[in-house]
């Protein structure tokens, strides 16, 4: 069974629902905190789903081996059970999972924030090798890659920005949970996505701050989907929480707009 998050708006919602997606580590949660009331206020019916195995999901003890194709099955099913079929916004690991959706389903619209580019992400694991060659160890060791998120100051170097206070911080980091290896293994090249199999309209956001995905990473993204793109400056990877979170969410709503989608 699926955990789906919903927030419904007062009066009549615009007949398109969003549908978003968490990445690697997190779960719906990281979307009930600030973007879901806030998109539900603005008219739209919002809802976020936990991949199996994470938040209120079930799914295997260990997720070592699910794979992509097992998430987008899940955004899939979440998607079936809404009024229309929705926008999908994916953040991180969930933006890679959102481009492979769009390869086989139809939408409305995508949206990717701070997410895996459609190429092997080498520069990524490049950068997580580097700021904690022993936790990466032991990633690959135990298959498992919860060691790269295991205590508060990886947490915060690679999901936060510097400002943020230490009690949101290790809020949130007592949220975050394992990942599944093979996940990782996908966006390493082992299934990557198709960007010429996708044909809805695409917005891509990015962080400037970002310690995941580089601003360089995410341009490539916008232009492998010939889609407008927009850098937030002063912001870290997990944009949905950050201090400047609702400029990015009306960055979405703005776009939406002008793509007559509601």
């Amino acid at each position: 069974m699926l955990e789906v998050i919903s927030y419904e708006p007062q009066g009549d919602p615009y007949k398109t629902p969003i549908l978003f997606v968490h990445g690697a580590w997190h779960g719906a949660w990281c979307w009930e905190e600030r973007f879901l009331p806030y998109f539900a206020q603005r008219g739209y019916a919002a809802h976020a789903v936990s991949l199996r195995g994470h938040g209120g999901s079930s799914g295997p003890r260990r997720l070592s081996w699910v794979s992509a194709a097992d998430y987008v099955a899940d955004v899939a099913e979440a998607a079936q059970q809404l009024s229309a079929p929705p926008v999908v916004v994916g953040h991180s690991m969930g933006g890679f999972v959102v481009q492979k959706y769009l390869e086989r389903y139809h939408a409305p619209a995508g949206v990717l924030m701070a997410s895996s580019p459609p190429k092997p992400i080498l520069g990524t694991t490049f950068r997580v090798a580097r700021r904690a060659p022993l936790k990466f160890l032991q990633v690959n060791l135990q298959f498992d890659l919860y060691p790269v998120v295991s205590d508060s100051d990886l947490a915060r170097y690679f999901f936060f920005s510097e400002t943020m206070e230490q009690e949101a911080v290790a809020l949130y980091h007592g949220r975050l949970q394992s990942e599944s290896y093979r996940v990782y293994l996908d966006m390493l090249g082992l299934s990557l996505p198709h960007p010429k199999r996708v044909k809805a309209p695409m917005l891509v956001l990015g962080a400037e701050d970002d310690a995941i995905f580089s601003v360089k990473e995410v341009k490539d993204t916008a232009a492998a989907y010939n889609a407008q793109v927009q850098i937030f400056p002063d912001m870290a990877h997990d944009m949905m929480l950050e201090a400047g979170w609702q400029s990015v969410a009306d960055a979405i709503l703005a776009w939406l707009e002008t793509q007559e989608i509601g």
